[in-house]
C-alpha cells in the first residue's frame, strides 16, 4: 500500500500569489535561467539577468524569491533580486524606532505618501509631507528622507514625518550658523528674493540680507544687475547681530576695487585732468577723468593764509592737478595745482 505524505500534498495544491515571498531550491541551472522548486511539485523559473553573478550560481543553492506571476507556457516566474531588496527592507525595518531617519521612494498617494520597507507598509500623512505647497503627483517615484513618529510591529505599519525631520534639520543648521559665523567671514549663499535695495540670501539655512550699496563699486539702481534669484555666490559677513539674529553681507567686499588699480597707476608729479565735484571750508574734492577723487587742500592751491578756495576753482569746473601724495591702501589722494 502507497503512504502518503499529507504535507506534501497540500504544497502541492498551495497557489502562490504575486508579490509573495517564497523559499526555495535551485534544481536545473539552463542557459537561460534557472529552475527553482518552491515547494512539492511547484517550479518557478528565475531568468539569469536576475542573478547579480550568474556563474556563481550552482543547483542545491537555498534562497528567498518573490513571485512575479506566470507565463504564456503557465510557469510561475519569480525573482531573487526582488526578494533581496524585500529582506534588505525587513531588516532596516526591524532596526527602526520611534524618531529614526530613512530614506523611501513613495508609490502612491492616498491621504499621504504610501510605500513599503520590506513588508512593513509606509505612511507620511499629507499634513507631515511640507510646511508649504507641494504637488505630491511630482514627490512619486523619487527618493525622500523622513523620520518615524509611529511604530506599529504587530501590523508592521510606520507612520513618518517628511516636514518634521526637515525642522530638525533646519534647527540644528541654524544652532550650528550662529556658532561659526563671525566678521569678514567668507559664506557661499544661494540669493532668495531680490528687493530695490538689497537682496536676501540663504546661508546653510538662514536667511541673510546684502544692500545694495554692498553689491558693487559702481552705482547701480538695481540688485538684478549684479544678481540673479537662484544663483549661488560668496559673500563676506560685514555686521553680525546675534541678539536680533540679522546678518550682513557683502559682495563687493570680495571683489577686487577697480579704484585701487587706479590710484596706483598715477604717477607722482604728474598732472592728470579732472573736475571738481565738491567744495570745502579747507579745498575741494576732485574726481579724474579715471574715477579717482581726491583732496586738494587749500594750501596746496596757494600759499595765501588767507584765500578761499572759491577764489581758484569752482564746482563742475574742469581743472588740470598735479598728484602729490597717494595711500593706495586707505584709498586718499592728494592734489595741488
Amino acid at each position: 500500500m502507497t503512504n502518503f505524505n499529507l504535507e506534501e500534498i497540500e504544497k502541492t495544491f498551495t497557489t502562490y500569489k504575486k508579490g509573495n515571498l517564497e523559499s526555495g531550491v535551485v534544481v536545473l541551472k539552463r542557459d537561460d535561467g534557472v529552475i527553482f522548486n518552491i515547494g512539492g511539485k511547484k517550479d518557478a523559473f528565475i531568468l539569469k539577468e536576475d542573478f547579480a553573478n550568474y556563474d556563481d550560481v550552482k543547483i542545491g543553492d537555498r534562497f528567498k524569491v518573490v513571485i512575479q506571476g506566470t507565463n504564456d507556457e503557465g510557469m510561475i516566474l519569480a525573482s531573487k533580486s526582488e526578494a533581496d531588496v524585500i529582506l534588505i527592507g525587513i531588516q532596516n525595518a526591524q532596526k527602526l524606532k520611534l524618531g529614526s531617519r530613512f530614506t523611501f521612494v513613495p508609490t502612491s498617494f492616498e491621504g499621504g505618501l504610501k510605500s513599503k520597507m520590506g513588508d512593513y507598509d509606509i505612511f507620511v500623512p499629507s499634513s507631515e509631507i511640507s510646511s508649504h505647497y507641494v504637488d505630491v503627483k511630482k514627490m512619486i517615484g523619487k527618493q525622500y528622507e523622513a523620520v518615524v513618529t509611529e511604530l506599529d510591529r504587530d501590523n508592521k505599519k510606520i507612520v513618518a514625518s517628511i516636514k518634521l525631520l526637515a525642522d530638525q534639520i533646519a534647527a540644528a543648521n541654524e544652532e550650528l550658523f550662529w556658532k561659526s559665523i563671525f566678521i569678514n567671514k567668507i559664506v557661499t549663499g544661494k540669493v532668495k528674493k531680490i528687493l530695490p535695495y538689497g537682496a536676501f540670501v540663504d546661508v546653510g539655512g538662514v536667511d541673510c540680507f546684502v544692500h545694495i550699496s554692498d553689491l558693487s563699486f559702481s552705482r547701480i539702481s538695481s540688485p538684478s544687475e549684479v544678481i540673479k534669484e537662484g544663483e549661488e555666490l560668496s559673500f563676506k559677513v560685514i555686521e553680525v547681530d546675534r541678539e536680533n539674529k540679522k546678518v550682513k553681507l557683502g559682495l563687493k567686499q570680495i571683489l577686487p576695487d577697480p579704484i585701487i588699480q587706479q590710484i596706483e597707476d598715477l604717477q607722482i608729479g604728474e598732472t592728470y585732468e579732472g573736475e571738481v565735484i565738491k567744495l570745502l571750508a579747507f579745498g575741494a574734492i576732485i574726481k579724474l577723468d579715471n574715477g579717482v577723487s581726491g583732496l586738494l587742500h587749500i594750501s596746496n592751491a596757494t600759499e595765501r593764509h588767507d584765500a578761499n578756495i572759491y577764489e581758484f576753482v569752482k564746482l563742475g569746473q574742469r581743472v588740470k592737478v598735479k598728484v602729490l601724495s597717494k595711500d593706495v591702501e586707505n584709498k586718499k589722494v592728494s592734489f595741488g595745482l
